[in-house]
């Protein structure tokens, strides 16, 4: 018999294992799945809860409601993975052997990787909403804010779900006008990307997002620490950007079990072939969900996809065949925009965001890079399609590999043609990520206990260049920045997945 042990009880996890407990007997194979408690959080609606959409009931179940019978559920810490004896040790003291091990624990933010961002503002004016304890946190502060300086802000990518700053960004910009504050209030969105959007024809779909919002936009923003006492975020390239209130997602990072096993990169995540989720080190270790080096958005919709594959390939393994199954990268996203509309984005690692349908040609019925209430009521609806559907492990009418069709498919998207870089499928294995040239080394964590070391910044790094005035907006200098918020790009794109 063989033996499955699932790091990890989230949606990739929970999926894997009601998939393959439907196919085999408990005589043909143990289940093994392994997490810290019995709470199972739907993720995407911490976004909601800051402004009173979501509360904590409507997105924390119980693992043990989701986890089929015949697969042993294990609650306690993860001390390390031994690959080479294929055995993983629990805090508790016990051990667990494994044939196949798959790690799907994620990642998860990590304040104390930034200088001041736990000072003494910690909880106070600055809040992330990556967490449940942080979206509860973030949900008083909106209560009680009443106007000021409102800054939206990412430490680095890569972080999981990379549109929900920016969808953060949509519903405050909403919210405080419907609290009729938004005159009041200098919203400012902060990124360390070389525009506020990535992709061609996205960029030119979302181009008066901002525009039309009226959001100050700080890119090429590489922190170095904040600033408690002033308020400030503090850049290496010495700009200062003052808050009230500050809206961060700190540094996404795998658990730090990956590093004590010596599995992973310097995030922490485990490098794995981009069609099979394989570890590149150790061919018997998958990765799921968010804690690998897939390049693509670390998304609900990836997790969900990629965990298709695998247990398709499993499952040809187990009986003796070839396993012939690849992930092409598909990643399907909606994104809140406010106002009760939303927009739908669907990839892979070779086709970038098109306009059109989807899933279907024609009828749709939701609508591609278009705000639209359908979309947005799409966006709703999958919290029950979570539950119900998706993690039980029930068929979703939703093709795996990304599909043409319905999609108004352009032929000139070139970098010549955009100025942008075009997207490529990446080769297997992948190469390790680069560090920006223009931005310094990220700091190294060391586990238990953390020690982070400030870099220095890059040496001759260009400065931010300016871009095209928004219309009809009175231009203005961005509270304790060189930089104007009316300056957007003109050609916004889509966030770096």
């Amino acid at each position: 018999m063989q033996r499955l042990v699932i790091l990890g009880g989230g949606t990739a996890g929970t999926v894997v294992a009601n998939k393959l407990r439907a196919v085999l007997g408990r005589h043909e194979l143990h289940i093994t799945v392994v997490d810290r408690d019995d709470a199972h959080h739907y993720q995407p609606g911490y976004l909601f809860m800051p402004f009173g959409i979501y509360n904590t009931s409507d997105i924390v179940r119980s693992r043990h409601k989701f986890i089929t019978d015949g697969v042993d559920l294990v609650l306690t810490e993860i001390d390390r993975v031994d690959p080479t004896y294929k055995t993983v040790h629990l805090a508790d003291g016990r051990t667990l052997s494994y044939d196949v091990l798959v790690v799907a624990t994620g990642v998860a933010p990590r304040p104390d990787a930034t200088p001041g961002m736990q000072g003494s503002e910690w909880g106070n004016s600055i809040h992330e909403f990556y967490s449940l304890d942080g979206a509860q946190k973030l949900t008083e502060a909106m209560r009680r804010f009443r106007g000021g300086r409102l800054v939206v802000h990412i430490t680095e990518m890569p972080i999981k779900c990379p549109v929900a700053p920016m969808e953060f960004t949509f519903l405050a910009d909403d919210w405080l006008r419907k609290h009729r504050i938004r005159d009041r209030t200098d919203l400012t969105y902060v990124t360390p990307l070389d525009g506020a959007f990535t992709k061609p024809v996205a960029s030119r779909e979302l181009a008066t997002a901002l525009t039309d919002r009226q959001v100050g936009l700080e890119t090429d923003f590489a922190v170095e620490s904040i600033d408690n006492d002033a308020k400030e975020l503090v850049g290496f390239d010495g700009r200062r950007i003052g808050f009230d209130l500050l809206v961060t997602v700190p540094l996404n990072m795998g658990p730090d079990y990956i590093a004590r096993s010596g599995m992973g990169d310097e995030l922490n995540l485990v490098p794995c072939d981009q069609h099979t989720m394989a570890s590149l080190a150790h061919p018997d270790v998958f990765v799921l969900g968010d804690g690998g080096t897939l390049q693509t958005s670390k998304a609900g919709s990836v997790a969900h996809f990629s965990a298709e594959v695998f247990v398709a390939n499993f499952l040809a393994t187990f009986r003796g065949q070839p396993a012939t199954h690849g992930f092409d990268g598909h990643a399907n996203c909606f994104i809140e925009s406010g106002n009760g509309k939303g927009m739908l984005l669907d990839f892979n690692y070779a086709t970038e965001p098109f306009t059109g349908e989807f899933p279907l040609p024609v009828v749709g019925p939701f609508k591609l890079l278009k705000e639209t209430r359908l979309n947005h009521l799409g966006k709703l609806a999958f919290r029950w399609v979570y539950w119900n559907l998706l993690l039980p492990g029930r068929p979703i009418p939703l093709p795996g590999a990304m599909s043409l069709a319905g999609k108004r498919v352009e032929d000139d998207v070139s970098a010549a043609a955009t100025g942008m870089p075009t997207a490529v499928a990446p080769a297997s294995p992948t190469p390790t990520r680069p560090a920006p040239v223009t931005k310094p080394a990220r700091p190294r964590l060391e586990t238990k206990p953390l020690v982070t070391t400030s870099a220095k910044p890059a040496a001759g790094a260009p400065a931010r260049k300016a871009g095209a005035p928004v219309p009809a907006y009175e231009s203005r200098t961005a509270v304790n920045s060189t930089a104007d918020p009316a300056v957007i790009l003109p050609d916004p794109i889509i966030p770096k997945f």
